[in-house]
């Protein structure tokens, strides 16, 4: 049973649905693998949670600085493996979701314990001054604000297309950097409403605590990854050549469609094989 059941594949054409039908789609099809993966990432991302928490709570840039550092050491590599299953899921490769997260660990731990460390940094220090702006005799003003806003929109942008090239291609930090920045010049306006859509969640979630934890294990961290990266994929896929360079480079991975005549004509050779 699906959580979706009324979509309906395309005919005759052996291609992929678009659309809100291929976003029910992958989510219907997929959701058991994310769920399973989420409670993964969500373990990693433990001693991130509690050690911003104790900082934030005895007010201690001391203890930050430390449980960010260490907490992002081990919760990027758990972030760049959801990553990963995000994407493999959106270019349908093949393989057990189990299979791909253990090469993605092996692959792609090394390179994400730096950027795990300075992404989380910089968060970590985002929730700090909020907290502070909270706490204040004087509430900041509009231009402080205007700031603070600012960056934290362009860090959540930069983030939303370096964590994916992470999990997808071999390069250089330099490398990703640098498609990070012509990308979000590029494409300006649909990378900022990815980076809103993620910033009003993330702030629903803790506006609405503890109500929203119980919907933590089961839709947290991975929905909206998984949303935002789908409204992002075919632009990325065109601008990077996601699906070209992968079926190059590792033809196995490359996603597969059959259309009516081929696979009835496949059917039928199965049928007379046995």
């Amino acid at each position: 049973m699906t959580l979706f059941p009324n979509y309906s594949l395309p005919t005759g054409t052996g291609q992929r649905l678009t659309g809100s039908q291929r976003y029910r789609e992958l989510f219907s099809r997929d959701f058991k693998r994310f769920f399973i993966l989420n409670l993964f990432t969500i373990f990693a991302f433990l001693p991130l949670i509690i050690g911003v928490s104790l900082a934030l709570l005895s007010s201690s840039i001391l203890i930050l600085i430390p449980a960010c550092l260490l907490g992002g050491a081990i919760a990027g590599p758990a972030l760049a493996c959801l990553y990963d299953a995000i994407f493999r899921s959106l270019r349908d490769a093949p393989g057990t979701y189990m299979e791909n997260y253990k090469r993605a660990w092996k692959q792609n731990w090394k390179q994400s314990i730096l950027p795990g460390m300075a992404c989380f940094l910089l968060l970590g220090f985002y929730a700090f001054m909020l907290m502070t702006f909270w706490w204040a005799v004087q509430p900041p003003g509009f231009g402080t604000i205007a700031i603070y806003a600012f960056g934290l929109i362009m860090l959540f942008m930069f983030f939303s297309l370096y964590w994916p090239q992470i999990a997808l291609f071999e390069q250089s930090s330099k490398q990703r950097f640098q498609n990070c920045l012509l990308f979000m010049v590029r494409y300006f306006w649909k990378t900022l409403g990815c980076a809103l859509l993620q910033i009003f969640y993330w702030a629903a979630a803790v506006l609405f605590l503890p109500w929203s934890a119980l919907l933590l294990p089961f839709f947290g961290i991975w929905l909206i990854l998984f949303t935002a990266s789908f409204l992002l994929y075919h632009t990325m896929n065109e601008a990077f050549g996601i699906e070209e360079q992968i079926a190059k480079a590792f033809p196995g991975q490359a996603a597969f469609y059959e259309d009516d005549e081929a696979w009835l004509k496949r059917k039928q050779q199965e049928r007379s094989g046995r």
